[in-house]
């Protein structure tokens, strides 16, 4: 099966008077040439079933060549419970792995870009985390703090390490502790959690990363699936605590295949580059600060008709119209996608990562409704749920971290009603988003691209300006249901939707928003790109105006504009 991880199985053939090192893959049992493997980073050629790897494979696979320089390595490991055979033990693994302790951790280059980095090994007691691990990490990223360079670290562990206990333990809230100080600094740290990662490494460093990623069948729990079909007298479904599982619940951002791995790590550095050098908001790339429109009068030309409320209603509603999705693969260089609240689930109606508009890192997010039944269907027609909105939420504080503008899309008919979301919170959670964006101290955009529907659209349109496509309808309910609770009458939609004030030019008067973006004609696959590339000359516009201004001021312009009503 593609995605689990094995140890290296070597045998060795003779073939034409010349030895040949093969591997056996444990899935597939298929004969490998070793020297395939290498160059596949240690993957099945045959299955596509993921080796495990040692330190300095996972070094050179990812590291710049000759730029690693490891940090501590003179640090002796004790015995701090006098436990027997413990000495003994550690030194037969150090002669065994070459390694001196469970995590190798220093300094080294990613396509350029400084680093520091740990790699743990499953070799050495299985990863277990024992007071040197902990020491290590400790004091690595202490002094990462200090040189304010960002963290990376590939757990691998078993947990703790019993021989050490409570000791062990401690090294829990020792290494939390040190990244609580550099998270502080604005510094980035950044997980990738390898098979197996569990325990307390699980519940320690593994998962505090701003940014967590995994590799494919990664088996990731805090207790251990042995241990936990003993306690509950039930087998465990296929697939349970996996990388992708991990994802699905909202615990992962993203499942990387080994492949893409060291480019995805560039990307996120790349965009975090900027941020970690300067504790003050204005940083924009000379591409934002010297951008000059070229095509306003586009505006001008752009085909318009004549629309009532409901007709436009019915354009804001239409399966035809350009998804978020589609204006973000238009409008941005590259987009990272980011999955997950961090507490339950990834809610497909919610989509956001960071982004990057003229060089410059930004945080997307978008409610994503589908542009046709199916996709629909699995968006939940664009109906978030509180782990939408959560997620939403965790985005837009990361981006306040690292100084980075957010800009949301929007499309939906309101937040999801359902049974379910109640039990999980729908209130508290956009109360929540409506609470923190107001005081975020970094720009928010915010664009009605299809419908914004009531309080499920505002919780993504807190912003310092909000924004709406041409034939975009925002209300404090559907016409419907406005028609059926003042006039006890659904029929009376057409009617409502002319006296509630939901059209772009009507919003612009009561000055509700800044900004209509034109649609030449109509939002569709024709006009896509056109629409996109206004609202890319605008948002760097937008951008533009907080080049001088500092996090409390752009919280205080948003303060201001929503004060006003």
């Amino acid at each position: 099966m593609a995605g689990l991880f094995h140890r290296e199985k070597y045998i060795h053939v003779k073939g034409g008077g010349k030895e040949q090192e093969t591997l056996v893959c444990p899935v597939c049992q298929k004969e490998l040439d070793r020297a395939d493997v290498i160059v596949n980073h240690y993957i099945c050629t045959a299955c596509g079933s993921y080796f495990r790897v040692r330190t300095k494979n996972r070094l050179r696979m990812v590291c710049d060549k000759n730029t690693f320089i490891p940090w501590f390595e003179e640090m002796e490991s004790g015995n701090p419970l006098d436990f027997p055979g413990y000495e003994e033990k550690l030194s037969e693994v150090k002669e065994k792995t070459g390694l001196h302790e469970g995590i190798t951790l220093g300094v080294g280059e990613i396509f350029g870009e400084k680093v520091c980095l740990g790699v743990c090994d499953a070799r050495f007691l299985m990863g277990s985390m024992g007071h040197v691990v902990g020491e290590k990490i400790a004091l690595g990223v202490e002094r990462a703090t200090r040189e304010r360079l960002p963290v990376i670290l590939f757990c691998c562990s078993g947990g703790a390490r019993m021989q050490e206990g409570i000791i062990s333990l401690m090294q829990m809230a020792k290494t939390a502790a040190a990244l609580e100080r550099h998270s502080e600094a604005g510094l980035l740290y950044v997980t990738v959690l390898t098979d197996p990662t569990t325990g307390g490494v699980t519940a320690s460093f593994a998962m505090l990363g701003d940014i967590i990623l995994a590799e494919p069948g990664a088996l990731i729990g805090f207790a251990g699936p042995r241990v936990i079909e003993q306690t509950i007298g039930e087998k465990l479904p296929k697939g349970f605590q996996r990388a992708e599982f991990l994802q699905e619940h909202g615990f992962v951002d993203r499942v990387v295949e080994r492949d893409d791995l060291k480019q995805v790590l560039f990307q996120i550095l790349k965009s975090h580059r900027v941020s970690g050098e300067n504790r003050n908001y204005s940083h924009f790339t000379d591409e934002i600060k010297n951008f000059k429109p070229t095509e306003i009068s586009r505006e001008k030309q752009a085909k318009t008709s004549v629309k009532s409320a409901w007709e436009k209603v019915k354009e804001a509603r239409s399966l035809t119209r350009p998804s978020a999705l589609t204006y973000i693969n238009y409008i941005f260089d590259q987009f990272l996608e980011l999955h997950g609240d961090r507490g339950y689930g990834d809610d497909k109606a919610v989509i956001g990562g960071i982004a990057w508009l003229y060089g410059q890192p930004v945080t997307v997010i978008g409610i994503q409704k589908g542009n046709d039944a199916k996709e629909c269907a699995q968006c939940n027609y664009g109906m978030a749920s509180p782990e939408g909105y959560r997620k939403a939420l965790r985005l837009m504080k990361q981006a306040e971290k690292f100084h980075r503008p957010v800009i949301c899309l929007i499309n939906t008919s309101g937040a999801y009603p359902g049974m379910e979301a109640e039990e999980r919170g729908q209130g508290e959670a956009i109360a929540r988003n409506l609470f923190e964006m107001s005081a975020l101290k970094v720009p928010v955009l915010s664009i009605i691209i299809g419908e914004g529907g009531s309080g499920g659209a505002l919780g993504l349109a807190v912003g310092n300006e909000v924004w709406m496509l041409e034939n975009a309808a925002y209300s404090v309910l559907s016409p419907e249901g406005f028609a059926s609770i003042l006039w006890k009458d659904g029929k009376r939609a057409k009617e409502a939707a002319e006296v509630m004030k939901i059209t772009a030019e009507e919003l612009k008067r009561l000055s509700v928003i800044e900004e209509i973006i034109p649609e030449y004609g109509g939002a569709d696959a024709s006009t896509a790109e056109d629409i996109a590339g206004f609202m890319k000359e605008r948002m760097v516009q937008f951008l533009q105006k907080f080049d001088d201004m500092d996090g409390q001021e752009i919280a205080e312009d948003r303060y201001r504009r929503f004060r006003q009503y």
